[in-house]
C-alpha cells in the first residue's frame, strides 16, 4: 500500500502506477483544493482591488477541478478529513461516485494540555491567532480581523492584546506591526504557550476548506474560541456550547468583548472544548486507516481471484 498525503504529492501517483502496478494507492486528501481555490476566488472578487487575482483564482479552478478528479479517480481508496470535504469531492466524480472515506483531522490532544505548555508572562495575549502566516486563508482571516474587527474592539478596551503566532509572515501582514496591541512573532519554538496565556483564540477565516487542526490544539489547551462557520467546519463543534460563532464583523466583535468581559463564559467553553478535542485524538482515528487499509487489499485479492477464473 503507497499513501499519497494530499494534493501537492498526487502526481506521484503516476509514478507508483508505471514502477508498481499491483500496490493499492490511498489518497488521502488534505483540503478539497478545488472548492479552497473558488472560495478565495470568490473573497477576492469582493474587493476590486483584488480582481486580478480573482481571475487567477478561476484559472486555477478549472486546473484543479481537472486534476482533483483525476487524482482521487487513480487512486483505489480516498480518505476525507470531513463529511463535507467528501460531499465536494464526490461533486467532482461522475456518478456515481466512488466511495469516499472520512477519517478526520486529530492531534496529540495531551501535547497540549495547559498543565504542560507552560506559559509564561510574555505569552499571554487577550487574543491570540496561531497558524503558518505565509498561507493564504490565514493571510486573509488576520487582514480581516484587523481591519474590520481590531479596530472596534481597542476602542471598548484601549489596552486589549492580540498575537499572531506563526512562521514566515507574508508582506501584505507588515503593515499590522504599527498597530497598536498587535504582536506579529514571527517562528516560535512552541505554540503552547501562547495558547495557554489567551484569554481567547480567533478563528476568523472567510476561506478555507478541510479541517483545521489549530481548532483542535486550541480546544485541547481550554480555550475560549471565537470563530466564523467556514473556520469550525467539519467538525460537530455548537455555538454557545464548545466555540462562539460569529459571521459578520460585528458579530465577531460582540463575542471577542464578551468573552473578554465574562470570564466564566471562557470557563464554561474551555471546559466543554477540552471534552470535544479528547475525541480527536490520533490514536482513536489509527483503527479507521487499518480499515481502509484492510478493505483495500481485499478489493486487491478479489479482483486478482477474478481475472484467475476468467483466464
Amino acid at each position: 500500500i503507497v499513501q499519497v498525503e494530499g494534493i501537492e504529492l498526487a502526481r506521484t501517483m503516476a509514478i507508483v502506477r508505471a514502477v508498481s502496478p499491483r500496490s493499492q494507492i490511498v489518497f488521502d486528501d488534505h483540503n478539497a483544493e478545488t472548492e479552497l481555490q473558488r472560495r478565495n476566488m470568490l473573497t477576492d472578487l469582493r474587493q476590486p482591488r483584488r480582481w486580478v487575482a480573482a481571475t487567477y483564482s478561476w484559472v486555477q479552478v478549472q486546473r484543479l477541478r481537472r486534476f482533483e478528479r483525476w487524482a482521487c479517480q487513480t487512486a483505489d481508496a480516498v480518505t476525507a478529513v470531513s463529511a463535507t470535504d467528501a460531499a465536494h469531492l464526490a461533486t467532482l466524480m461522475p456518478e456515481p461516485p466512488p466511495p469516499i472515506t472520512v477519517i478526520p483531522n486529530c492531534i496529540d490532544v495531551e501535547a497540549y494540555q495547559v498543565a504542560a505548555a507552560g506559559a509564561v508572562p510574555e505569552t499571554r495575549f487577550d487574543l491570540v491567532f496561531v497558524g503558518k502566516m505565509d498561507y493564504r486563508p490565514n493571510v486573509d482571516a488576520v487582514l480581516w480581523f484587523a481591519d474590520a474587527v481590531w479596530p472596534g474592539i481597542r476602542a471598548r478596551r484601549p489596552a486589549a492584546t492580540w498575537a499572531i503566532v506563526g512562521q514566515k509572515p507574508h508582506a501584505r501582514l507588515e503593515r499590522l506591526r504599527g498597530v497598536p496591541g498587535i504582536t506579529l512573532t514571527g517562528w516560535v519554538e512552541r505554540v503552547q504557550p501562547y495558547l495557554a496565556g489567551a484569554a481567547v483564540v480567533l478563528m476568523p477565516f472567510r476561506v478555507g476548506s478541510g479541517t483545521r487542526l489549530k481548532l483542535l490544539e486550541a480546544m485541547a489547551a481550554g480555550r475560549a474560541l471565537v470563530s466564523t462557520p467556514i473556520g469550525a467546519e467539519g467538525y460537530p463543534a455548537a455555538h454557545g456550547r464548545e466555540l462562539l460563532l460569529a459571521e459578520t464583523a460585528a458579530e465577531m466583535e460582540a463575542a471577542v468583548l464578551h468573552l473578554l468581559d465574562d470570564p466564566a463564559a471562557r470557563a464554561r467553553l474551555g471546559a466543554a472544548a477540552v471534552q470535544f478535542a479528547a475525541r480527536y485524538d490520533w490514536r482513536r482515528v489509527i483503527p479507521a486507516f487499518d480499515a481502509v487499509y484492510a478493505d483495500v487489499l481485499r478489493n486487491a485479492e478479489d479482483a486478482e481471484g477474478t481475472q484467475k477464473a476468467q483466464r
